[in-house]
């Protein structure tokens, strides 16, 4: 009752999006073992932490023996095990970026605290698992594996102990307060450490029994920083601390540790050598680091992408039943649509959509990208070692190699009669040729994804809570969305805040070889712009286009003082391009997504009746997006370009610098007082007085020609972007959707 029913035939939307359609939009159609723990994620995140968000788990700080069951349900279901690789006691062979992708957002789709905690122990294993020895891997990585029936050993559950109390590392990674130094060395033994360390907001110190610190020498005879393991049994203070009043994860355990505690060296992560009395590590803590979080931050950004798109259903449902129950019969208008009545509603939820779904192709393409790097990346490695290059020399070596990547990329772009195929097939098939291309597009799409999933979509879930009415920020609002629009928060700052994705792309954008791809991109859009116009891909490649001019223009201009433009203290230039960029890369992405979806779904029976109606609405979607995007990408870039140049003095002589012959013309019949004859009119000062506005040359945009041009081009792409919100927007009006969420509120 209350569920407007489409016949078959219909061309639009008919259900929400399933399990059919994600597996082809984000590539794992063909990969059982996924479809399988996608399955027993979302059993745990709509069963058992469903249950406990409901009974008001989350308001409390403390790790409670509630919140302790989830473990169980996470080594049951296989949750757990899925970080480790078979001879580790996993069951996935290879890669994991996107398996944890996964489970992070079906976990998230429900509780965002519930998916950290059981991404926090995973994290606390990453620099092991990325760099640690053989034998640290096997004792750690290993002894996290859930217990087998009748195994005897206390099952491995990490934490990652990086922040420490202000005003000590949190964003600014290298100013460590946690120090270590030897406090025994004898002669022919292996030295024993001392490590000092107090951490701040440490997810999972509630239950850990095993630490990945990061800490800096404190002792001539260590040189540098390192990431060193940390036993709850070892000799010393090993104080969890106290909870962390926090507002938002609160199925998580987060805690302000200490540590003081004597380790022998072989914990060091990744090992060490000695040379001339001085313990080395083979890795600083910022090399580990980087290799960590350069993929973890993705599945962050996918938590907020999850909440985005688990909001779609509440408030559909919350809108079509909002005045059952007082006037209007059912049949009525009132009563089957309620707010969907308004087209506010309808336009903003559109919104909502679009942006979860641009932002969960945009996270699992990254996810994606880095399970085809890590092999290259372990090959990159290999080579290295083998040619015994580190430092300068391997850094050296590989910009050689980038050189052949642009060379490749030159040579996809001739005609197949027109180029070598011996050239481009030796390029093809060089795996460091293939890393040094998809590293440029990894360092980039990192962390664009979780600046735009977590930073946009934080904002957009209060959209979704606003349209929830005073229901939204209640405790019993269907999907927990309040609550989800919190939590958002804190994935926006959880392993970096926006400031440090920011940094990033601002140096990573600017890579030639990520460059040549791009330009790529531009014409790809408007390749598809022919074949699909209503995807909106012609208003992306423009907007494209005005960006990479708009980053060309400030990388080789100064403003009105003469200052350079691009640098990296001049965040006010680079920051908001990298956030202009980061809406093209969503929407770019979100186009190739249902371009998989439309070309590979008529071979599953099951999408056969609907799909045209799936394609058909996420292709309105993706016009909306591309739209939006657009607006984004013109303001930015109009900004920066015109808005460091000094505006002229205001005279009588001088008025023509805001109006030109031309756009007087434009204004003619509009202001009354211009005409075709005296084209001028009075214009009130602050004082009261008046001057005639005088028409002349333009002087606004001398050397920006280009730039006006493509903006005008921009403007005119937009053409049916607004035809398409309408079709999406009446689309949600008639979709079916379930009497209620398949999970307790």
């Amino acid at each position: 009752m209350g569920t407007i029913v489409i016949e078959k035939t219909s061309p639009g939307l008919h259900t929400l999006p399933g399990d059919d359609v994600r597996q082809l939009m984000w590539r794992f159609a063909d990969r059982y073992e996924l479809q399988m723990l996608v399955q027993a994620a979302r059993g745990v995140a709509r069963g058992p932490v469903a249950r406990l968000v409901a009974a008001g788990g989350r308001n409390s700080h403390e790790w409670t023996p509630e919140k302790a069951g989830l473990l169980q349900h996470f080594d049951e279901s296989g949750i757990t095990a899925a970080f480790l690789d078979p001879e580790q006691g996993g069951f996935i062979a290879g890669p994991k970026n996107l398996v944890l992708a996964l489970m992070a957002f079906e976990l998230s789709w429900v509780d965002a605290g519930a998916a950290t905690c059981s991404l926090a122990g995973n994290l606390g294993l990453a620099p092991i698992h990325e760099r640690g020895t053989p034998e640290q891997k096997a004792r750690y990585v290993g002894g996290a594996a859930p217990l087998k029936p009748g195994e005897n050993r206390k099952q491995i559950r990490a934490a990652f102990a990086l922040t420490e109390p202000i005003p000590f590392v949190g964003v600014e990674t290298g100013m460590l307060a946690g120090k270590v130094r030897v406090a025994d060395w004898k002669d022919g033994g292996e030295p024993v450490l001392q490590v000092d360390k107090r951490g701040r907001f440490i997810t999972n110190m509630g239950f850990a029994n095993i630490v990945s610190a990061a800490v800096e020498s404190d002792d001539e005879r260590i040189k540098g920083t390192c990431m060193i393991i940390l036993e709850e049994t070892d000799p010393g203070k090993f104080d969890r601390g106290t909870p962390t009043k926090k507002l938002v994860h609160q199925l998580s355990s987060t805690n302000d540790p200490v540590f003081s505690l004597k380790v022998p060296a072989s914990r060091i992560i990744g090992g060490y050598t000695v040379k001339d009395g001085v313990i080395i590590p083979n890795y600083s803590h910022g090399e580990i680091i980087e290799a960590v979080f350069r993929r973890t931050r993705v599945t962050v950004g996918l938590m907020t992408s999850a909440k985005l798109l688990s909001a779609i259903e509440p408030v559909i449902l919350y809108h079509r039943r909002r005045f059952r129950g007082g006037e209007g019969a059912p049949g009525t208008p009132r009563y089957e649509l309620g707010l969907q009545q308004k087209e506010d509603a309808l336009h903003r939820l559109v919104d909502i959509w679009a942006t979860g779904e641009a932002s969960a192709s945009l996270g699992f393409a990254a996810a994606r990208l880095f399970d085809e790097l890590d092999p290259l990346e372990k090959q990159k490695d290999q080579w290295l070692a083998e040619k015994n290059l580190t430092g300068r020399a391997a850094f050296k070596e590989l910009t050689k190699k980038q050189q052949d990547a642009l060379e490749l990329l030159k040579l996809k772009l001739q005609p197949v009669g027109a180029r070598e195929p011996n050239d481009a097939a030796a390029l093809q098939n060089d795996p460091l040729v293939q890393f040094v291309i998809l590293d440029s597009l990894a360092n980039v799409l990192c962390p664009a994804c979780k600046l735009w999933n977590t930073g946009y979509g934080a904002t957009m879930m209060r959209e979704a809570v606003s349209l929830m009415g005073g229901y939204g920020v209640t405790e019993d609002c269907p999907g927990f969305l309040g609550q989800k629009w919190m939590d958002a928060q804190l994935e926006a700052t959880y392993e970096g805040p926006e400031a440090v994705q920011r940094l990033q792309l601002s140096i990573t954008m600017t890579n030639e070889l990520f460059l040549a791809q791009f330009q790529q991109w531009i014409l790809e859009m408007r390749r598809i712009a022919s074949e699909r116009p209503g995807t909106g891909s012609c208003t992306l490649a423009s907007a494209m286009q005005l960006w990479l001019w708009a980053l060309h223009h400030v990388q080789t201009t100064t403003d009105a003082d003469g200052t350079r433009l691009y640098y990296k203290s001049r965040q006010g230039v680079t920051f908001p391009l990298a956030d202009a960029l980061c809406w093209l890369l969503a929407a770019r992405q979100f186009v190739l997504d249902v371009i998989e979806l439309d070309t590979k779904g008529a071979a599953n029976p099951a999408l056969v009746d609907g799909l045209a109606g799936t394609v058909a609405f996420f292709t309105d979607l993706c016009h909306v997006q591309a739209a939006r995007a657009a607006g984004e990408v013109s303001r930015i870039c109009a900004e920066i370009v015109h808005g460091y140049n000094r505006h002229p003095a205001w005279d009588e002589t001088s008025c023509h610098a805001c109006y030109c012959a031309e756009e007087l013309e434009a204004l003619e019949g509009l202001i009354p007082g211009i005409d075709g004859s005296a084209r001028a009119y009075a214009d009130v000062s602050e004082e009261g007085g008046s001057h005639p506005l005088k028409a002349g040359p333009c002087v606004r945009f001398e050397g920006l020609e280009t730039f006006v041009r493509l903006g005008a081009k921009l403007t005119g792409c937009l053409t049916g972007c607004r035809l398409a919100k309408d079709r999406a927007a009446e689309a949600l009006t008639k979709v079916m959707t379930r009497e209620a969420l398949d999970y307790p509120t």
